[in-house]
């Protein structure tokens, strides 16, 4: 009976000590989704699988630009139920120039905004000889294909790396940037939480799309890219469609604590 009785209390003692374990690794997993899921999503990525997220600003040479509201903190999800849902508007009047000048230097550092982002995303860049501003060279993880791609500077390489609107312009005109105000279009069109550099043929193959008609090949980026179009379209009063927003919804069904990216 006595060695029973010790057996018995030894397999108790076994129990508790297995049990205090997987609570604990209980614990650790529901932390890591969490960080996951907010500020370590892209980190977690292997290189050959997909970037590492940039920051909307990055260093005291880059400033935050005045949007018209402030992006909502929160998640992404909670977001996207505040925007307008209707049909585009007509897009027969659109011109590229209502958006003002390309690359216009808004938050006035001193350097055109296509130069802002690339030595933003950009890794080992390079200026061009003379010039605090220009990048001659640099690497990146495009965030749209997971692909390493090197830039350098040239009449025909530059274009394999371009600098894309988040929210397309084209886009931003059917569903409610007509109404802005053309500085506020301006900011929209040079906005750094609305553009990201990417792979030049990703980008020229998204053209005006939203997320309804083009979502990124890098399944992994596709959650910051959702999040990033509604931070953007709330921050400018923006609306969806119906089949955008249920396009988002899909994918943030992946990453419900995926958050909004405010700068």
């Amino acid at each position: 009976m006595t060695v029973t009785w010790r057996a018995f209390r030894q397999s108790r003692r076994r129990s508790r000590q297995a049990w205090t374990i997987l609570a604990g690794a209980a614990l650790v997993v529901t932390g890591g989704l969490g960080w996951f899921f907010t500020t370590g999503q892209f980190a977690a990525v292997e290189p050959a699988a997909g970037p590492t997220a940039a920051p909307v600003l990055a260093g005291e040479w880059m400033k935050a630009v005045s949007q018209p509201r402030p992006v909502p903190s929160g998640t992404a999800g909670a977001a996207l139920e505040t925007l307008p849902v209707k049909g585009r508007a007509a897009k027969d009047n659109y011109d590229r120039a209502a958006f003002g000048q390309a690359w216009f230097d808004v938050d006035r550092n001193g350097c055109d905004t296509r130069n802002d982002i690339l030595r933003r995303d950009l890794a080992d860049t390079q200026f061009t000889d003379g010039s605090r501003c220009r990048i001659a060279a640099g690497t990146f993880q495009d965030p749209y294909t997971g692909r390493l791609i090197s830039f350098r500077r040239g009449a025909g390489s530059s274009k394999a790396v371009q600098i894309d609107h988040v929210v397309a312009l084209g886009d931003a005109w059917q569903k409610g940037a007509q109404q802005l105000t053309a500085q506020q279009r301006q900011l929209l069109a040079n906005d750094p939480l609305n553009l990201i550099a990417a792979d030049g043929p990703a980008n020229q193959d998204k053209s005006a799309s939203d997320a309804a008609t083009w979502l990124p090949p890098n399944k992994s980026f596709r959650c910051h890219y959702v999040a990033r179009q509604i931070s953007v379209k709330a921050a400018y009063g923006l609306w969806v469609t119906a089949a955008e927003k249920e396009a988002m919804k899909r994918i943030l069904t992946s990453c419900p604590g995926q958050r909004t990216i405010v700068t």
